[in-house]
């Protein structure tokens, strides 16, 4: 078994290369780039990757980028950099034909959100729509929430 990497405050490290769709690969595979551990974007620049990510079909990728402003942003604005990551990631569970925890990300998230005004609360709405959609595909889902956001 490989050692876990940890940060300075022991906190782990995720190095694990992961493809397209955020899948992990096996130790010493080629994956995509990933977002740094310690990328720390201001909410303008966070939001710009995520919907250039999200327009490449990465939803994986956005949270990552989202998270690095949860992470960093004001206490007062977490639950909106939370709830946006977590709708990308239910938009990484359908791409990945899990449509349960889609279902339960973009509720989680549109949770989050919903109160922090416009455009959010359409995002929110967006997820909420799109959870109830018997035949959604990931493709249109991501699209709908880039033009969004």
């Amino acid at each position: 078994m490989i050692p876990r990497d940890r940060g300075p405050d022991g906190r782990p490290r995720n190095r694990r290369p992961r493809d397209a769709f955020g899948r992990p690969l096996p130790h010493g595979a080629q994956g995509v780039e990933r977002v740094p551990d310690d990328y720390a974007p201001s909410a303008e620049e966070a939001l710009a990757e995520a919907r250039r990510l999200l327009g490449e079909g990465r939803p994986f990728h956005a949270h990552e980028v989202l998270e690095g402003r949860w992470k960093t942003a004001p206490r007062e604005e977490r639950e909106l950099w939370q709830g946006l990551a977590q709708i990308c990631v239910a938009l990484t569970h359908l791409q990945r034909g899990n449509r349960r925890g889609a279902s339960a990300l973009f509720a989680r998230g549109a949770g989050r959100i919903a109160g922090y005004g416009m455009p959010y609360e359409k995002i929110a709405q967006a997820a909420l729509e799109l959870d109830g959609l018997d035949d959604l595909d990931a493709e249109t889902a991501i699209s709908r929430i880039r033009d969004l956001l």
